[in-house]
C-alpha cells in the first residue's frame, strides 16, 4: 500500500485548499483534492468580493474559485468530489476515507474551513448575499450611511459592530438576553459609539424584503411582543464550527474545536498541516486563508524531501 501513496492530499477546495493546490502542483507532488460537501468553500456563497488582491473593480465570490480552481489543475492537481469521512493518522502514509474507498497519503493539508452558525429563521438563507452577511469586514463597504444590524452578544458581535459603524450611519446589536456575552473592554468601546443602538431581550422572528432586505420582525424573549426593524443589512456574528469532527482524537483540538497550530501550519502531527479557517478562529477571510494553503504546501513539500532523503 505504501508504494500507492499520493505524495499529498488536501481536504477542502476553498481558498485554502486550492492556493495549496497551486503550490504543491508547481512543485511536481501532483496533489489530490478532495473537495468535501460544499466545493469552493464560502465564496461560493458570496456576490461581489472587493478586498481579493488582483481584483481592483472586485470579483464574484463563484468566478474567483473557478479561476484559482483552473490555475490548480493547469499545474496538475486532481480533483475529487465527495467528503473524508474518517482519516488515519497513526502512522505514516495516512489513510484518508471517501465513502468505502481508501485513499493512501505521504502528507495531508486539511481545509475543511469553519461555517458560519446561522438562526435558521424565514428569510435568512432568501437574502443570503442580499443583506444577510456573516463577514462585516468584507461586505461592510457596501452599507454607507444605511441602517445595519448585528445579531450577538459576544467579543465578535462588537467587534463586528464596531467595525461596520466606520460606513453605516447607525449600527443595531440586537441580543437576546438582558445581558452581553462580551468582555467589559469590548461593551465599553460599544458604548462610547454613537452610532451604535442595543435591543436586548429580543431575536429575529423573520427577515423582511422583497429582492434585497427591508427589516426584521423582533420578538421580546420577556413579554413575546413582536416589534419590527426597518434595516439594509443584518450580519450574523453568533459564532463558527469547524469542520473538524472526524479529526478528533486524531489531532490536538481547542476548546472550541479549531485545530491547533504552530509554526503557521502545522498540526500535532508530522506531515499534516492546517489551513484557513480550520485553524483560524479570528481572521475569517479568503486571502488569510489562501496565504496558509501557500504556507501548507511549502511545508509540506519540505516535509516530503526531508522524510525522501
Amino acid at each position: 500500500m505504501a508504494d500507492e501513496a499520493k505524495n499529498l492530499i488536501i481536504l477542502g477546495s476553498g481558498p485554502a485548499g486550492l492556493t495549496a493546490a497551486i503550490y504543491a502542483g508547481r512543485a511536481g507532488l501532483a496533489p489530490i483534492i478532495m473537495e468535501g460537501m460544499k466545493p469552493g468553500g464560502q465564496p461560493m456563497g458570496t456576490t461581489m468580493v472587493e478586498n481579493f488582491p488582483g481584483f481592483p473593480k472586485g470579483v464574484l465570490g463563484p468566478e474567483l474559485v473557478t479561476r484559482m480552481r483552473e490555475q490548480a489543475e493547469r499545474f496538475g492537481a486532481k480533483f475529487l468530489a465527495g467528503d473524508a469521512v474518517s482519516v488515519n493518522f497513526k502512522k505514516n502514509p495516512f489513510i484518508v476515507q471517501i465513502g468505502k474507498k481508501e485513499y493512501w497519503t505521504k502528507s495531508l493539508i486539511i481545509a475543511t474551513g469553519a461555517d458560519p452558525r446561522w438562526l435558521g429563521v424565514p428569510g435568512e438563507e432568501k437574502f443570503r448575499g442580499r443583506g444577510v452577511s456573516t463577514c462585516a469586514t468584507c461586505d461592510g463597504f457596501f452599507y454607507r450611511d444605511k441602517v445595519v444590524a448585528v445579531v450577538g452578544g459576544g467579543d465578535s458581535a462588537l467587534e463586528e459592530a464596531i467595525f461596520l459603524t466606520r460606513f453605516a450611519k447607525k449600527v443595531i446589536i440586537i441580543h437576546r438576553r438582558e445581558a452581553l456575552r462580551a468582555s467589559r473592554f469590548m461593551q465599553k468601546r460599544a458604548d462610547s459609539e454613537s452610532r451604535i443602538e442595543f435591543y436586548l431581550n429580543k431575536e429575529i422572528e423573520k427577515i423582511e424584503g422583497e429582492k434585497v432586505v427591508s427589516g426584521a420582525s423582533l420578538r421580546d424573549t420577556e413579554t413575546g411582543e413582536i416589534s419590527n426593524l426597518v434595516c439594509d443589512g443584518i450580519f450574523m456574528a453568533i459564532g463558527h464550527d469547524p469542520n473538524t469532527k472526524i479529526f478528533q482524537g486524531q489531532l490536538e483540538l481547542d476548546a472550541k474545536g479549531y485545530i491547533k497550530i504552530k509554526n503557521g501550519v502545522e498540526t500535532s502531527v508530522p506531515g499534516v498541516f492546517a489551513a484557513g479557517d480550520v485553524g483560524d478562529p479570528h481572521y475569517k477571510q479568503a486571502i488569510v486563508a489562501a496565504g496558509a494553503g501557500a504556507m501548507a504546501a511549502i511545508q509540506a513539500e519540505e516535509f516530503l524531501t526531508n522524510t525522501s532523503a
